[in-house]
């Protein structure tokens, strides 16, 4: 077999371990499962809106978890002048081609319990759109919810986004984003921080991988898309965080992305979760006192 590298010294066998996040953590299905079996006690648990639809296609919905006592919460901990409680939009893994904002509802427990308003976006998954669709989507569920934080009582001042793998790029591509280039009624600091979550932020090993046959990725998508490329919108403070039993690729991508961003003035904050692998990290954002919700409570204001 031709092992020549096709990525940094990667030969192709050995790329796509890196990125085969299932074949590395055989009990994922478990792993999820357990997660899903939390979703029905968090709909009893916190005041919800389901299914709210933010663009025209099917696909684009998003769910909103209210804590039970935020208006008491915001008042305590926010800044002078703050119209309600800070708000964390989500934005889901799974590749670019898989999973539903549904599979995510037990993140609720984490950020919610604090007091922050938790929205989590569903998109269409590719191939149905293309990546540079699905970044649209996605931006225009924040820009939804700058325009309608009033109405569940959030603070549209203090918006912040986080993502898990996929949603990790998603998540540095809504910070740089200039968003009255998107819609010219947003302001441009609309992100005022994010977690980025096990991201990939250099599309190019992606689109040399496994997943090239379903993805379809173009350089030109790669290159739009991938924030290792790009600059960050404002100054606006950034989480990086990683397991400390991710491949080493996860562990590469975070570090670089996260040193690239800090040279160019973001507050950047590289975290590394010992024991913890691609898919338990997901637990340690639903659980309220792990070291990683603490730090985006942190960056948030909910001390």
């Amino acid at each position: 077999m031709n092992d020549a590298p096709v990525y940094l010294d990667y030969g192709q066998e050995a790329l796509d371990a890196q990125y085969n996040n299932r074949a590395r953590v055989p009990e994922h299905q478990d792993i999820h499962a357990a997660f899903q079996a939390r979703a029905g006690a968090v709909v009893e648990e916190f005041e919800t809106r389901l299914d709210v639809s933010y663009g025209p296609g099917a696909e684009e919905t998003l769910d909103v978890y209210l804590p039970e006592h935020a208006a008491e919460t915001a008042a305590e901990t926010a800044p002078e002048n703050a119209q309600g409680a800070p708000i964390n939009v989500f934005l889901h893994g799974g590749y670019w081609f898989s999973r539903h904002k549904n599979d995510f509802r037990f993140l609720a427990q984490g950020l919610t319990r604090a007091g922050a308003v938790l929205v989590v976006v569903n998109y269409a998954l590719v191939p149905s759109v293309d990546l540079d669709e699905l970044v649209r989507q996605c931006r225009a569920a924040v820009a939804w919810t700058y325009g309608n934080a009033d109405t569940f009582g959030g603070d549209h001042e203090r918006i912040f986004v986080s993502g898990h793998s996929a949603g990790g790029q998603l998540t540095a591509m809504m910070m740089a984003t200039d968003w009255p280039a998107f819609a010219n009624d947003l302001p441009a600091d609309l992100i005022k921080g994010g977690c980025a979550i096990s991201g990939i932020y250099d599309l190019e090993p992606i689109r040399l991988g496994f997943m090239q046959e379903t993805l379809g990725f173009t350089a030109e998508q790669v290159a739009r898309n991938s924030p290792i490329g790009l600059a960050p919108a404002t100054g606006a403070p950034l989480i990086v965080v990683v397991g400390g039993d991710e491949s080493e690729e996860f562990l590469r991508q975070g570090e670089t992305f996260a040193g690239h961003w800090a040279r160019q003035g973001v507050p950047c904050e590289m975290m590394v979760r010992p024991g913890i692998n691609h898919f338990t990290i997901l637990g340690e954002f639903a659980d309220p006192e792990s070291g990683l919700t603490k730090a985006v409570r942190t960056q948030m204001g909910l001390g």
